[in-house]
Formats: C-alpha cells, structure tokens, sequence
C-alpha cells in the first residue's frame, strides 16, 4: 500500500514542472504572442491582440522584479541586479511600443523572452523543452 502511494508521488513530483520551467514557458508563450502580433500586423485585431499580449509580458515581468526584489531571493546579488536593469528596459521598451507601435519595436521584447526562456529551460527535460518553444 505504501509502495503505491510513493509511486504515484514520485510520478506525480517527475511531472510537476519546476518554477524555472513555469518561468520559460510563460516567456516562451510571451514570446510567441508578441512574435504573433508582429508577424501579423496587418490583421483586423491586431490592436487589440497587441495589448493583450503586452499587457501579458508586463505582468510576466512585473512578477519577475517582486521576485527579484524580495529579501529572500536566491539569485546571487549581481545576477539580480543584471536581471532588474533588463526587466527595466523591458518595461520602457513596452511602454515604447504602447505610445508608438510599430513591429520592429517588438523584436527586442521577443529575443529577450526567448533568450531568458532558453537559459531556464537549458536544464529542463527536451519534452518542456520543445512543448513551450
């Protein structure tokens, strides 16, 4: 009986993805709408997918600088403190984008996400690994 419930708990726990996979996968999901919105400019709801998925990133990235900024934060000091200037280029860059839209703008927001995304996921299983690109 026990045997089975430390299966079933250790299979659960292999499926369960880590924090750093649950952080690349919503950058890489960022990464797709924001690339979505600049492959597809021209579309009849571009405006509004445009802000949905702006908005997205920046909570993405929001979420990203409390996490930075807390007491308890693991990351070495100059690791988060890289990690915040890019987050603030993040939020100036869309801010940008809202004021003045234009796809080209987009693209620095898509390789961040995707690079950052790639560096999380380096140690992740290839099934994360290609489910979230």
């Amino acid at each position: 009986m026990f045997a089975s419930a430390r299966r079933t708990y250790e299979t659960g726990a292999k499926a369960a993805p880590s924090g750093r996979e649950l952080e690349a996968a919503a950058l890489f999901k960022s990464a797709r709408q924001l690339e979505g919105c600049r492959r597809d400019w021209e579309a009849p709801d571009h405006a509004q997918r445009l802000e949905e998925a702006l908005r997205f990133n920046q909570r993405l990235w929001t979420f990203f600088q409390s996490e930075m900024a807390a007491d308890d934060c693991a990351l070495p000091r100059e690791l988060r403190r890289n990690l915040l200037q890019l987050s603030a280029f993040v939020d100036r860059r869309t801010f940008e984008v809202m004021a003045e839209p234009s796809p080209e703008a987009l693209q620095a927001l898509i390789e961040i996400n995707r690079n950052i995304a790639a560096g999380l996921s380096a140690h992740a299983s290839p099934a994360v690994t290609q489910r979230a690109a």
